[in-house]
């Protein structure tokens, strides 16, 4: 492989505010034999390039005149958003790189750092070590990309083990598909190893995620504290911590968290959306709109933004009064239902904020109409947490005006009965439900149920009777579609199936029943928007990723 040839077509992207090192890195690249070099002055004209194309190498200046935007912006939100491809070369140009940044560099997203003033020479082998890098490693994206996961981990490990070119970063992809497989004690034992080879920063994060997966977040927040302690710049550290936080129930804490975050990468666009979230969830209205309409004027049609921004600024501009905002997300949302017409999820954010306009209007006829529909849809897959909470707020939006529907206590006790599986999960929904204490105390009190019929469970099995705690189970779960309960009974089952005769049938019915809990089948996991395909601190891959809203291809 030492003798690299390029390929005939082969493009760069250079992203630099100024025209003289633009119009130089443009000339060295061409020098290498890049036919096709692409110039950006702006983070937001690079993103846009980004979105509609793919590049072959990417050359980024890490700091810019608009201080709030950086190349670290631009790689993190590229790389959750799954708009850089493996085989695309990145690597960020800048006149200081501290250890931790080298180290974190190691990621598939970044492929290094260049280091102001360097010579063509030694750019041109930077790129050409950092292309033979992807070679080495092609049989196990080729793995990746049939869905043989199984096989890309051995290939990975074999690969680690004999201390192969580029091991360390083959492990690196290893550990990741095995918390994609849930294989989280077999991922922790591999990052263990990455330690005890090199010591590297994103090995204790991968830790940290392997504690927070197996549901021992307690563990991970420890575990990424001192990681922050040891490098507050870690940006990816923070992101992992505040979804453990948010897990734990501890919103306060996770608000500032994501706050730190985007201290550190200001026009990180997803990290500005879950700050916004979390802020209006608890009641931080003014960072909430701050957050939220900062991620608005960065990316309202980039293929970063998240729609569920736009229902959550309809609800603050309906609290504020502020009819002309909320007509804008109204007016947002004009085409982009039609966009995706397949995506219930999406066609559900417009009815949402229209309905608030109908109640500022006064139109209670047509607001009341809409509530009903949507609430036909409480029991179905689709409905998740996301639904669920913006069901509760127009509720309680409808309640503000005076306006109690009948059914309001019913439906509300339906979304508790279903999703009330912690205490984090539950304190969300009621906050959902801001404006209406006794929505909200309903939602406290649907989690007390459901710890009830745990319990009760609980008892039976002790007591010699785990067939009638099961079948009690399954026929609550069966009623509510309440994962805890739905969970419970999958352990009880097999802490006890060599005493059960009817064993597979009870196996098959759990199964059916997590398929209908669809997407509220979380077991307790608190998400805020739109699910990244890369989780908090993980890594870029070539499998399915979300393209849009619904539709899944491969990388």
């Amino acid at each position: 492989m030492s003798n690299l040839q390029l390929a005939p077509g082969t493009t760069a992207l250079v992203v630099d505010g100024n025209v003289t090192t633009r119009n130089l890195l443009s000339a060295q690249l061409r020098d290498y034999g890049i036919s096709r070099v692409v110039q950006c002055s702006k983070v937001q004209e690079a993103r846009a390039r980004m979105e509609t194309g793919s590049f072959d190498y990417v050359l980024c200046d890490q700091y810019f005149n608009d201080k709030s935007a950086t190349g670290q912006t631009l790689l993190d939100d590229l790389r959750r958003a799954q708009l850089l491809p493996f085989t695309t070369v990145f690597f960020m140009v800048t006149t200081e790189a501290s250890y931790a940044a080298v180290a974190e560099a190691a990621e598939s997203a970044l492929d290094g750092y260049l280091l102001k003033p360097f010579t063509t020479q030694s750019l041109h082998e930077r790129l050409r070590t950092a292309r033979l890098r992807k070679l080495y490693l092609k049989p196990i994206f080729e793995a990746i990309e049939r869905q043989d996961l199984e096989a890309a981990c051995a290939l990975c490990v074999e690969q680690f083990k004999e201390r192969r070119p580029y091991w360390l970063y083959a492990a690196r992809i290893g550990s990741e598909l095995l918390l994609r497989l849930g294989q989280h004690e077999d991922a922790k034992m591999l990052f263990q190893a990455i330690l005890e080879a090199k010591a590297i920063p994103w090995a204790r994060l991968g830790i940290a995620r392997t504690q927070m997966e197996s549901g021992t977040a307690g563990k991970s927040i420890l575990t990424l504290n001192e990681i922050l302690s040891e490098d507050p710049s870690y940006a990816d550290a923070y992101d992992v911590l505040g979804r453990a936080y948010v897990e734990a129930g501890q919103f306060g804490k996770a608000i500032e968290t994501y706050r730190a975050a985007c201290g550190i990468t200001p026009d990180s666009v997803l990290r500005l959306q879950k700050l916004g979230m979390l802020s209006y969830y608890t009641g931080e209205d003014d960072t909430a709109l701050q957050s939220l309409l900062r991620a608005v004027v960065l990316s309202l049609h980039s293929k970063l933004f998240d729609y569920q921004t736009l229902v959550l600024l309809g609800f603050l501009h309906f609290k504020a009064r502020d009819d002309k905002g909320l007509d804008r997300c109204v007016s947002d949302f004009t085409d982009i239902a039609e966009k995706y017409p397949e995506s219930r999820r999406i066609q559900r954010f417009p009815v949402t904020v229209q309905t608030l306009q109908h109640i500022r209007k006064g139109q209670v006829g047509r607001a009341v109409d809409a509530v009903r529909r949507l609430a036909r849809e409480i029991h179905e897959p689709g409905f998740d947490m996301e639904a669920a909470c913006n069901f509760c707020g127009l509720l309680s939006a409808l309640s503000s005006t005076s306006i109690v529907l009948s059914e309001g206590d019913e439906w509300i006790e339906a979304i508790g009965m279903r999703f009330a599986v912690t205490r984090g999960v539950s304190e969300l929904l009621a906050s959902a439900c801001r404006g209406s204490a006794p929505y909200a105390e309903l939602m406290r009190r649907s989690l007390q149920s459901i710890n009830q019929l745990a319990e009760h469970a609980m008892a039976r099995s002790l007591g010699g009777e785990p067939l009638q705690a099961i079948t009690g189970l399954l026929a609550a779960g069966r009623k509510t579609l309440n994962a805890k309960l739905i969970d419970l009974a999958q352990q009880l089952l097999a802490r006890r199936r060599e005493q059960l005769e009817d064993a597979d049938q009870l196996q098959t019915e759990i199964h059916v029943l997590r398929m209908l809990c669809g997407n509220a089948r979380a077991s307790g996991r608190i998400t805020l928007g739109r699910e990244d395909n890369r989780q908090p601190g993980g890594m870029v891959l070539p499998t399915a990723i979300v393209v849009g809203e619904g539709r899944q291809v491969a990388a």
